[in-house]
């Protein structure tokens, strides 16, 4: 089983809306997407998955319908809104800008100092 990584405050709604943006899925196809997108690192669990989609749905990023899951069961379907489409856009350009930094920072050496 390959390393798990803890996640950073803030990230779960960046990776749920990374999740959506590849297609409409129920809450726990959401969990199933960032455990495959993340390479089985970032393992997200039930408690903190539900009241996070909530929160995107009350802030307008996500719409939610009942439809039909593959096992034939009800479940909530969560799709990307415009606004959603756009939040997602600029957290990915930060954490993109926040990750490069990082990576500038734990590569520096004492020469470079």
């Amino acid at each position: 089983m390959p390393d798990q990584a803890q996640l950073l405050p803030g990230t779960l709604d960046l990776l749920i809306l990374k999740a959506v943006s590849l297609g409409p899925l129920h809450g726990y196809g959401i969990l199933l997407r960032i455990a495959q997108i993340t390479g089985q690192t970032l393992l997200i669990e039930q408690g903190a998955l539900y009241p996070a989609l909530f929160r995107l749905v009350r802030q307008g990023l996500l719409d939610a319908d009942w439809g039909v899951s593959q096992n034939n069961r009800k479940a909530k379907f969560y799709e990307l809104t415009a606004a959603g489409r756009l939040r997602l856009e600029q957290e990915t350009k930060g954490w993109n800008l926040f990750a490069g930094a990082m990576s500038a920072a734990l590569a520096a050496t004492p020469e470079e100092a």
